[in-house]
C-alpha cells in the first residue's frame, strides 16, 4: 500500500519518496541518516554517494550488532528458563518421593506454589 510523497533531506539534498510508513518516522529515520552521515563526513565537504554509502552500512553494522545482542540475550534468557524449570522438576520429584515413602495417611504440606512475575531483569 503506497502512501503520499514525502519530501525528505538527507545530505544536504531533498529526497521525494512514497512509503506506506508515516510521515513522521521517514522523516525521523531521515534524520538519522542524516546526523550519521554528517558525523563521518568533512564540515563543508560536498556529500558523496560514497558517504552516503558509508553512512548507510555503518547503520547497518549497528542494527546487526543490536540483533546480535538480542539473540545472544534470548539464549541466555533460555538457559536461565531450562535452568529453574529442571530444578523446580528436581524439587518436586522429590517431594513426591518424599510424599510416597510417607505412611502417614493425611496430607503433608502442598508443595510450595511457583509465581512467575513478569518484571524485566538484568542479565
Amino acid at each position: 500500500m503506497a502512501g503520499t510523497p514525502v519530501e525528505l533531506k538527507v545530505g544536504g539534498q531533498t529526497y521525494r519518496v512514497v512509503a506506506s510508513a508515516e510521515e513522521a518516522e521517514l522523516k525521523r529515520l531521515a534524520d538519522l541518516v542524516d546526523a550519521r552521515l554528517r558525523a563521518m563526513s568533512a564540515p563543508g565537504k560536498a556529500i558523496s554517494p560514497q558517504s552516503l554509502l558509508l553512512a548507510a552500512i555503518s547503520l547497518a553494522h549497528d542494527l546487526e550488532e543490536e540483533k546480535r545482542k538480542r539473540l545472544q540475550l534470548e539464549a541466555r534468557s533460555k538457559e536461565m528458563l531450562r535452568s529453574v524449570l529442571t530444578r523446580i522438576d528436581a524439587a518436586l520429584e522429590a517431594n513426591d518421593e518424599k510424599s510416597d515413602g510417607d505412611s502417614d495417611p493425611e496430607p503433608s504440606e502442598p508443595p510450595p506454589s511457583v509465581e512467575l512475575m513478569n518484571d524485566e531483569f538484568e542479565l
